[in-house]
């Protein structure tokens, strides 16, 4: 079969034009939006009236700067501490809705604005209170303020890291007491000392340039952040394990996600220098709460410094806030009054621009997909991601994440091949994973770009029928370390190829071994030595475990050399169970990947 590749680098152009012509029911798992002509327009469908001003319904208190330009452009309403009923009741005269934390967008209220409301805004950047997938069912776009809280993050960051090693509350607690107890809190210089930024986003980036002006050694784990950027401030980006291991300070600045979830807790916090001090300034669910308690009571944690909890506000009775090494503040990392404009005015900007049609960078979810185009790429939507969050998860820590490259093989002309969304939901899987960014055909370049990432894209023009629109899809990445030797090909990058069969997705290359498993559940690669029984071994252990088996499929160099075989699993097996297998003699290496 004839192949010709065309590469190049793909940006998403600027809209032409806007429809309010198409609102087409939704699975949120596709929010995205796909041209429904011939020209290469991005189509947002948010618009209002051409002769009359749009109505922006503000929930809670903003910024006066934020305010000013929502007034220069629309009809503002400020109603305050409304109740669900009174928000479902005002909704259906309104376009757009701004709030902060304190207000629950639930789908009552999207069922209540009757189509009308087209923008909400979120002043900040958790997006916890909004129904998203309300929202894109009913074609409402979601839009927050990400940047805005960096600094005053970082600053608040800095200001608990130096309160905790000099005891500042606690002394402050006990003067106001009537004690003089200066022997009692004696602190700990930072000069010197070993900070680990968990997370090196825009906040941990800030952190990192701070704790350097006060002399401290900082190292950082982040598999996104690219090792030029940190060297240049003068930061090692390590592993996991390193940097909470030869940590004298850790700064928590990960996104909650399913993968960060409880990331400290018993088992992490036994691999400690004893005597660490942790800050957090993130999310509370990161921290298992109650294994932080067990370790400040052990002594491998000296201190805490929390602004967030797992629960807000927590319990009264709270062990952890009550605890006297630890120092707690009521979640205060975007309390300053600079940045409370900032978030006004860029959330007031974002919505704003939504109103009028422009692609929004800050979009958290995204309009709706024609429902042809739909059908057809639906299969390579759910291809696309899943060899995203593959390629990423093979990726070793300490990498950071810089060149992708897509192929992607079709008989299909490249003018008849929209690739955006395929490419979208690339980076969906790539960054999703490790992050609390939520990727889709708006934000998608943007989200990369500020990653650092450069993708790129190949076709690969193949002879023969064009009804199906892909043969295969083929992710790339370059210049990393694996977590899975093999999945490196002969030409130096993490390999991983996958087709769709039957309407499923399925792996069908890792580096340079053909394998063919479906990818649904999670999935098992193996090195092994090409010998009888492996199948066998490897089956019963997880058998014994009760974990089923929905693929198993073994490619091969050749007979009785390396082979890789990828088992699908229903179910995610015990640390025990993996281990089992790994001990088998004939394993060389594996891993285990979630879909």
């Amino acid at each position: 079969m004839a192949a010709n590749a065309i590469s190049q680098t793909f940006r998403v152009p600027t809209p032409t034009s806007l429809s309010l012509s198409s609102k087409l029911p939704l699975s949120p798992a596709f929010s995205v939006s796909l041209p429904t002509h011939r020209r290469r327009s991005l189509v947002v469908f948010v618009s209002s009236s051409l002769d009359a001003k749009p109505t922006v319904l503000v929930a809670e208190k903003l910024g006066e700067a934020g305010l000013k330009l929502l007034k220069d452009f629309a009809n503002v309403d400020c109603s305050y501490n409304l109740s669900p009923e009174e928000l479902c009741t005002k909704i259906s005269l309104c376009d757009a809705l701004i709030v902060r934390s304190g207000t629950k967008v639930s789908r009552e209220v999207f069922e209540s604005s009757g189509g009308r409301l087209k923008v909400v805004g979120r002043a900040g950047v958790g997006i916890d209170n909004v129904d998203l997938a309300a929202a894109t069912e009913h074609g409402c776009l979601v839009v927050n303020a990400p940047t805005a809280n960096t600094v005053a993050a970082a600053e608040h960051g800095i200001a608990l890291l130096a309160s905790m090693a000099r005891n500042v509350a606690q002394a402050d607690a006990s003067i106001k007491a009537g004690k003089w107890l200066r022997s009692k809190y004696v602190g700990v210089s930072l000069v010197g000392k070993t900070l680990a930024v968990m997370g090196f986003g825009k906040v941990g980036t800030e952190v990192a340039r701070r704790a350097k002006g006060l002399g401290m050694n900082v190292i950082a784990h982040d598999p996104y952040a690219p090792a030029d950027r940190a060297r240049a401030i003068g930061v090692e980006l390590v592993s996991f394990d390193e940097a909470i291991a030869t940590a004298d300070f850790i700064s928590l600045h990960m996104p909650l996600t399913p993968a960060t979830s409880k990331m400290l807790n018993d088992e992490t916090f036994a691999k400690m220098k004893k005597g660490v001090r942790i800050v957090n300034v993130a999310r509370g669910g990161v921290i298992d709460e109650d294994a932080l308690v067990r370790a400040l009571d052990a002594g491998i944690v000296a201190q805490a410094a929390l602004d967030v909890f797992t629960v807000e506000p927590p319990a009264e009775d709270s062990k952890l806030v009550k605890h006297e090494l630890v120092t707690a503040t009521p979640h205060l990392g975007a309390s300053t009054k600079e940045a409370q404009e900032g978030v006004a005015i860029e959330i007031a900007e974002a919505v704003v621009g939504a109103l009028k049609g422009e692609l929004a960078a800050t979009a958290v979810n995204a309009p709706m997909v024609p429902s042809e185009v739909l059908t057809e790429l639906k299969p390579y939507v759910d291809l696309a991601e899943k060899l995203g969050r593959l390629a990423v998860q093979l990726v070793a820590g300490g990498s950071g994440v810089k060149t992708v490259k897509v192929s992607y093989a079709s008989a299909r002309a490249p003018d008849d091949l929209d690739t955006r969304l395929l490419r979208a939901m690339i980076t969906k899987g790539l960054i999703e994973p490790i992050s609390s960014v939520f990727v889709n055909l708006v934000n998608a370049d943007f989200t990369a770009k500020q990653r650092g990432i450069r993708i790129t894209e190949e076709r690969v023009i193949l002879d023969g029928s064009p009804e199906n629109p892909l043969e295969f899809i083929q992710v790339q990445i370059a210049n990393v370390e694996s977590r899975f030797a093999s999945a490196i090909s002969d030409s130096g990058e993490i390999t991983v190829e996958g087709r769709v069969k039957d309407g499923v997705p399925h792996l069908t290359k890792v580096g340079s071994f053909e394998v063919d498993v479906s990818l649904e559940g999670s999935i098992i690669l193996c090195r092994q030595v090409d010998q009888p029984g492996m199948i066998g071994k490897v089956g019963s252990i997880l058998g014994e475990e009760n974990v089923n088996v929905s693929f198993m499929s073994v490619g091969r160099i050749a007979p009785r050399k390396q082979a890789v075989m990828a088992i699908g699993v229903d179910d995610q097996p015990r640390k025990e169970t993996l281990k089992r297998i790994g001990d088998i003699p004939a394993v060389e290496e594996f891993v285990f990947l979630k879909l």
